[in-house]
Parts: structure tokens; sequence; C-alpha cells
């Protein structure tokens, strides 16, 4: 199972993994790959094109692409996403007005080939705010319970406070597809359970 995953991946020389993040500008996607870089968070500008971090967590070397969200720069999001392992969609919950905006993104971007079968992680980000929408809400909204020819989980999560983003990645430790959190620091599951999710995926992409 998954615990086999992890000692395989903890005997073997580091694992190198693509991640690219992407969502619609403002989603918070630099505050929130800031916090999983361990970096410090109270000056952030728009992403013009692209920024690159790597990661490192549990013998895993994790090489995240943020690319700007811009509606100019929409178009070039598909050149990004040539070999990648996963992908993490950035939502800005509190901004329901563009709810149908970056659903239809999200859609357009799971039908291409590149990243056919691609594991999905959905951050339901901006939960701090008190007009910020379930998780729970948003999976239902974006139909995620459709998508099936792909694992995919959806975290709610404050990029800006940190709540729902474990530094070293842990903010991959996911609310499972369809539970509703009812709040951010006693729904989370652990750091552990997080990266085995992570590592069970890419390695059932690689058998």
């Amino acid at each position: 199972g998954l615990l086999s995953v992890i000692q395989k991946l903890k005997g073997s020389p580091e694992q190198e993994l693509r991640i690219v993040l992407l969502g619609l500008d403002n989603a918070g996607k630099t505050t929130l790959l800031k916090r999983l870089a361990s970096e410090e968070v109270s000056t952030i500008t728009p992403t013009q094109g692209f920024n690159i971090k790597s990661v490192h967590s549990h013998g895993l070397k994790l090489n995240v692409w943020d690319i700007g969200g811009q509606r100019s720069i929409r178009p070039y999001w598909k050149k990004y996403l040539g070999s990648t392992d996963l992908l993490i969609y950035v939502i800005d919950s509190a901004d329901q007005k563009r709810f149908e905006e970056t659903g239809q993104e999200l859609a357009e971007l799971t039908e291409d080939e590149s990243l056919t079968g691609v594991p999905l992680l959905v951050f339901a980000n901006k939960q701090d705010l008190v007009t910020a929408a379930p998780a729970a809400e948003i999976a239902e909204g974006l139909s995620l319970h459709t998508y099936r020819d792909r694992e995919w989980q959806i975290q709610a999560c404050s990029a800006l406070s940190g709540e729902g983003v474990q530094v070293e990645m842990g903010a991959c430790g996911l609310c499972r597809a369809g539970r509703e959190p009812k709040g951010l620091r006693s729904h989370l599951p652990s750091l552990q359970d997080g990266m085995n999710w992570i590592s069970s995926q890419i390695m059932n992409r690689k058998k």
C-alpha cells in the first residue's frame, strides 16, 4: 500500500518531480509557493511570467513552476505542461464572481493530452476571509466528482496566514474529496499522509 511506496522512496535516490502551479490572477499562487518554500510572504508582486522553486522533503525534490494567471498569459499555460507529475490549481475562494471563469480554465487544462492521468490538487485559498466558500462547495461547483480519469483532492487553506499550508510541502496533506472542512487546523491530515498521497500518485504513473 502507501506505506510500502514511502519505504521504497526512502531507500532510493532522491526522486525529482515536476509540479505545475496554475490558477487565475490574484488567486494566491505565488504566496502559496513562498509558503511551501518557507519564504517571507509579506511582499508579493503579480507574476508576469513564471517562478520556479525547488522544495526538498521526504527524499523528494519538488520542482514547482508558478505560472502567471493573467488572461494574456493563460494561452501559454499549455507550453509548460510537458512531463508534469502533479498539477496544483489555486482558487480564490472569496471571489465567487470568477468561479465560472476559473472552472472553465481548469476544465480546459484537464482535457490537455499532456495532463492525461496527472493527479490534481486544488487549493481552495483565502479561507481566512469571511466571504470564502467552503472547499466542499467549490469541489461541487467545479464538478470535481466527474474527474474519473485521474486522482484529485481539494484542500482548504489560507496561503497568507499559513493555515492549511504546512511548510515543506505538507500543504499537500489533503482533505479527502467531498469532506466539509469545518476548521482548518483540526481537519488537516498529517504531513506524512500528504506525502504518502503525492508519492503514491507519482509512483503509480511511473510504473
